[in-house]
């Protein structure tokens, strides 16, 4: 099973409980090595400047094609309270470069700008099942470098399943939780899935699948997004089964929280993963719409 994943790396400055802490990540390595967790090989399409150690993806068995850049790497300055993220963007890389791959699955999960419209457009043209995480896509900086979201008309056409929060659905369209669902559903998207901190819920085509995760102490909330969209993608490819991809998803996103480590490593065990998997598939609500 091959995954191509398009996103930068990145190196964040992350400060958490009045520490600050500076790690390689952005989706490109989070997806990457969950993927990797999961069997699955793993063409990334990125761009990294001569900063970012390279040989962390080639340990990994990650494999990037023509991601090398003159430009230092993509930096963000993280500060994090509780499950809040404060981000300011330092520096920004290269757009990223395609030409084209023969994969089982695509996932899209841009940071800051580095997938254009139309390398987004040949993206889907080759996809038989493609992810969408759109918040690179709607993310705006001010004066001092300061990211907020941005409304945004982005053509969903061609999407197998989407992840975003109520903040960043409103970018795309209008509504209660449910009416941005439908809406999103409208504009082409098989599986919509809604993340509302520890509620997560699931549209496809008239009923909402809905798990909630153990409310406990947040600590380092990065990657966890990207964690949860690869294991989501690689489960639904395999097991060509929506529900156990939300279960395994939901697992996934569960045990990196519990870790209660920093940056990728709280990336998950597949094991781990399947045993909180499990459990949410007994807990799993589902209503009509």
């Amino acid at each position: 099973m091959k995954l191509a994943i398009f996103s930068h790396c990145a190196i964040d400055s992350i400060r958490l409980e009045e520490q600050t802490y500076e790690q390689i990540g952005g989706s490109a390595c989070y997806c990457g090595l969950t993927a990797r967790e999961f069997k699955c090989d793993v063409d990334l399409f990125t761009k990294f400047g001569p900063d970012f150690p390279k040989q962390y993806l080639t340990q990994n068995k990650i494999n990037f094609i023509n991601s090398e850049s003159k430009k230092n790497t993509t930096k963000f300055n993280i500060s994090i309270t509780g499950s809040d993220r404060v981000l300011k963007l330092e520096n920004e890389c290269d757009p990223i470069d395609y030409s084209g791959i023969d994969a089982d699955g695509h996932l899209v999960s841009p940071i800051y700008h580095e997938i254009t419209d139309d390398i987004f457009r040949k993206i889907k043209a080759d996809s038989s099942f493609l992810f969408v995480d759109p918040q690179g896509f709607l993310r705006r900086k001010d004066l001092q470098n300061n990211i907020f979201l941005e409304k945004t008309n982005l053509d969903l056409s061609g999407v197998d399943a989407i992840k975003v929060n109520p903040e960043e659905s409103q970018q795309i369209v209008s509504g209660t939780h449910d009416e941005m669902m439908i809406r999103l559903q409208k504009k082409g998207v098989k599986h919509v899935l809604l993340t509302n901190k520890e509620n997560v819920s699931l549209l496809v085509k008239d009923k909402v699948y809905s798990i909630t995760l153990p409310n406990k102490q947040i600590h380092d909330t990065t990657g966890i997004g990207d964690i949860f969209c690869t294991t989501f993608t690689c489960t639904i490819l395999k097991e060509r089964d929506f529900l156990w991809a939300l279960c395994f998803a939901g697992g996934a996103a569960q045990v990196a929280l519990d870790s209660r480590n920093l940056g990728l490593q709280k990336i998950p065990s597949k094991g781990t993963v399947q045993t909180n998997a499990s459990y949410f598939y007994n807990l799993v609500k589902f209503r009509d719409l």
